[in-house]
């Protein structure tokens, strides 16, 4: 494979939305004719033991996770155990899988600043990302990009990871901060991804360079079915522009359903990290077809709620709400 470096293209034409069926639910009935023939069609094409099926049905793929007290990640529930909204409106779940068991695809991101300011932690800041990517290796692939004045970005497969290890071990420092733009690329190329999708943002700054406005990168986080998970290390920057920073980092995150790290050190890298890897593990994936037929490209709200009786002091992680398709008359 060959590496290169890789830019935002803007105007792309937006996908259709596709699906991945990670385990069909018993007693589910297809909604539509169109969504019976087409599990039909793609069931026919597998070997019946096979744990997940594709097919080019509108599934609304919700990453969820669970904590309890401490943020004790809670990995045992089962599919009776969620319920699913959108606008209010309840919905009937059509696929779901825990982090435990076969599930859709796992593709996993991390966005590395080497502005200028890493110049003293970069040693430390390499070895942490390398331990990341190596306690996933069930992933099925990885995309590594890291930013300063300008943005570099690569895909690695898992028979490419040496050569991962190798490019994340010869950075350098130096240069500005382009934050928004490497989020909007790995967005770009995320979209063409079938499957559960993670990502790591690394930043020790504020953006100083980029091109894409804030304002569009909130609209791309929003549209995508990223969840991300974002590291500050915000330590030694003032506290004025500290409060700021947190603020944008932990508004990305929830937006997605992942959550923000705010390190107090860089020796707190390793732990953060270990929790990520924690996380991507406890993670359910719950897939339903929304009863909102309208292709209006409205935005829509997603509720998941835990109906089991025990769910006190359970709270749920998930991603806000997705746009839906749209056709232009």
């Amino acid at each position: 494979m060959s590496e290169r470096s890789n830019h935002i293209k803007r105007g792309t034409r937006r996908d259709p939305r596709r699906g991945r069926l990670v385990r069909l639910l018993p007693g589910v009935v297809a909604m539509g004719a169109t969504i019976a023939a087409a599990v039909v069609a793609v069931s026919a094409q597998l070997e019946p033991s096979a744990p997940t099926f594709r097919g080019r049905i509108d599934l609304v793929n919700v990453g969820v996770t669970v904590t309890g007290k401490k943020h004790r990640l809670v990995a045992d529930l089962n599919v009776s155990d969620f319920a699913v909204y959108e606008d209010g409106n309840p919905q009937q779940v059509f696929a779901f899988a825990s982090g435990a068991e076969p599930g859709p695809p796992l593709h996993v991101g991390v966005l590395l600043d080497v502005s200028s300011s890493q110049q003293h932690d970069l040693g430390f800041t390499q070895s942490a990302v390398i331990k990341f990517l190596a306690a996933l290796p069930d992933a099925a692939d990885m995309t590594f990009i890291d930013f300063a004045s300008h943005v570099r970005g690569a895909h690695y497969s898992q028979a490419d990871f040496p050569r991962l290890i190798e490019r994340v071990r010869n950075l350098r420092a130096g240069g500005y901060t382009a934050l928004y733009d490497a989020m909007g690329l790995y967005l770009h190329g995320a979209r063409q991804q079938d499957g559960r999708k993670v990502v790591v943002l690394y930043t020790d700054g504020g953006d100083t360079r980029s091109s894409l406005s804030l304002g569009k990168l909130m609209r791309l986080v929003k549209k995508s079915e990223v969840t991300v998970y974002a590291i500050g290390a915000l330590y030694n920057q003032p506290q004025e522009v500290q409060f700021p920073q947190r603020a944008l980092l932990a508004s990305i995150a929830e937006e997605t359903g992942g959550m923000a790290f705010f390190p107090m050190g860089i020796k707190d890298l390793d732990k953060i990290y270990e929790q990520v890897v924690g996380e991507v593990r406890a993670q359910y994936t719950i897939g339903y077809v929304s009863t909102n037929q309208k292709t209006d490209g409205a935005w829509r709200k997603i509720k998941i709620k835990l109906t089991r009786t025990d769910s006190k002091g359970l709270r749920v992680r998930a991603r806000k709400g997705y746009y839906a398709p749209s056709v232009k008359p």
